[in-house]
């Protein structure tokens, strides 16, 4: 079988490092239409076997010609090319995963759903780190207990080193970071489906040390299709996103000044649109590539044989040295590669659009994530 990268950034590289350790494709191929990531991901990957190829992804002639070589296509692009994708894939008869991170988008790709079963392949969205490995372990609580009180999913990428003023690096895209804070964020409760505004509800949330009491506040993507898949099992369910004590706030300064008006404005004779004013200032403003650490906690009370239960999951994975893969990338490429090499192996046997919640045996994903040194600490117990 062949397998097709799309993008050759920070993720692509990280999903073909682990396709190049893990898997048994016969080729692989990184496309990306920029030549300064594709040497970069040559030089990171050091293999002579992986094929680099300048495409752009606007072009659908290119990208059809290259997904009718291909037996799975995986994006590591912004997600508003997915949905598109998903068609050519279904046209050429190539099993489609990426990242996902945007409830419309991935709605768009779920009504093709006839489609790709028909065509005999998989569209598997949102399989990076929340939602994706969150995405599971919200499955495996569904499998184990009922009549679920809530489940709360926190999640953040920070640097080990924090510094101020926002206590943040880049561990991907700056417009996806903009898209996840202005978005509204879907909670579940009471079987009714609710947008919240994002950044609001901060709440304190303790890790082991050297972290210690860090923030948590609602964010948008990370719940994706959850509540609309467990409407009737989970009472309430929410996302927040994790970061150092004050982020929030300092943050959300930024987004009010520079965002509160769509239109362009002229600097120095030059129109500008604001938000992409305030990508350039992140470029500018905070570090990348630096020693990163992610955190997940996961909390869950329910019932089990008529006893009340709790079920609690904690991540904790930090850069890797050997590998010199950021955390960041290791939570998000290495599941999505896992899954890839699901469908390689025939572990996911179902055609359709599926997100992970729906077609990921949890067992052997969770074992797979052991296998590269991704540890999932889970806590059952009677209370």
């Amino acid at each position: 079988m062949n397998i097709l990268v799309l993008g050759s950034g920070m993720m692509g590289q990280a999903i073909s490092y682990d396709l190049l350790n893990y898997s048994n494709f016969d080729n692989i191929t990184i496309a990306d239409i920029n030549i300064k990531n594709l040497e970069s991901a040559k030089k990171f990957l050091k293999n002579s076997n992986v094929i680099y190829k300048k495409i752009d992804v606007k072009n659908k002639n290119e990208i059809v010609k290259i997904f009718g070589k291909n037996n799975i296509a995986i994006s590591a692009i912004p997600y508003n090319y997915n949905y598109g994708l998903s068609k050519i894939a279904i046209s050429k008869k190539t099993h489609f995963i990426d990242l996902g991170g945007n409830n419309n988008i991935v709605k768009k790709q779920k009504s093709l759903f006839d489609e790709a079963r028909k065509n005999e392949i998989n569209i598997i969205p949102d399989c990076g780190l929340a939602p994706g490995i969150t995405s599971i372990i919200t499955k495996d609580i569904v499998d184990q207990i009922e009549n679920i009180k809530f489940i709360k999913l926190r999640v953040g990428g920070l640097p080990l080193k924090p510094k101020p003023p926002l206590n943040y690096q880049i561990v991907f895209s700056p417009n996806g970071l903009i898209n996840e804070y202005i978005e509204k964020s879907v909670i579940l409760k009471n079987k009714n489906i609710i947008k919240k505004k994002s950044m609001t509800e901060i709440e304190k949330i303790y890790f082991p040390k050297p972290f210690g009491i860090l923030e948590s506040f609602l964010t948008s993507g990370g719940t994706s299709t959850l509540p609309y898949t467990y409407r009737d099992k989970i009472d309430y369910l929410d996302y927040k996103t994790i970061r150092y004590p004050g982020h929030c706030e300092k943050f959300k300064v930024l987004i009010d000044v520079i965002l509160r008006n769509e239109k362009s404005i002229k600097i120095n004779g030059v129109e500008i649109k604001p938000r992409d004013f305030l990508i350039e200032i992140l470029n500018k403003l905070l570090p990348r590539n630096k020693k990163d650490v992610v955190l997940l906690k996961v909390e869950s009370i329910g019932e089990k044989n008529g006893k009340k239960v709790s079920i609690d999951y904690t991540m904790i994975d930090y850069f890797n040295d050997e590998q010199n893969l950021t955390a960041m990338m290791r939570t998000t490429g290495f599941p999505v590669s896992i899954i890839a090499q699901m469908i390689e192996r025939n572990i996911i046997t179902k055609r359709g659009v599926y997100c992970p919640e729906e077609i990921i045996p949890c067992k052997k994903f969770f074992n797979e994530l052991s296998r590269r040194n991704i540890n999932i600490l889970k806590e059952y117990k009677e209370i």
